[in-house]
């Protein structure tokens, strides 16, 4: 006897960045055990916990799992060895960010410009020398919306910092 079960649809509605594209769809993971996992971050960017992108892994050894954040055009990364980001860190760590960028243009200072959701007023940050290692603290707590730009290059991702 076959036992049919139908599950009604469900809609799930999550505080988010409106100001930004729609999210793009969390990988899936095809089998048990498999690479890569990614979590929503109620913004428009996913954070994926699987291998660093090919083009991204010099300097690290191994498969290069670690939390990571793609830019929403895919010519840049953000390497974040101080996940989850956060205001205040009781364990003394740092908001640390690696940023590798896809195009590797002779280095230029990375701009950052960051908008938190429902605000107007833009937070800018610098990394002298281009992409590389950063500590990014930003003023509050929320959706940032990101606009990186590099050696005549941009991208654009979300991050969300908490409390």
């Amino acid at each position: 006897m076959r036992l049919l079960v139908l599950l009604p649809a469900v809609m799930l509605l999550s505080a988010g960045c409106t100001s930004s594209p729609p999210p793009r769809a969390a990988p899936q993971a095809t089998s048990p055990g498999a690479p890569a996992t990614a979590a929503r971050t109620g913004c428009g960017s996913v954070v994926e916990t699987g291998p660093l992108p090919e083009w991204a892994r010099a300097g690290f050894s191994g498969d290069a799992r670690m939390p990571h954040v793609m830019g929403d055009r895919g010519d840049i990364v953000a390497a974040i060895f101080g996940h989850p980001l956060a205001l205040t860190r009781p364990d003394g760590s740092s908001n640390k960010i690696l940023w590798v960028s896809k195009p590797s243009d002779p280095p230029g200072d990375l701009q950052i410009t960051a908008t938190r959701d429902g605000t107007t007023d833009p937070v800018r940050r610098t990394v002298p020398g281009g992409p590389g290692p950063s500590i990014i603290d930003l003023p509050q707590a929320g959706c940032w919306r990101l606009t990186l730009t590099w050696s005549g290059h941009s991208d654009t991702m979300d991050l969300v910092y908490l409390p």
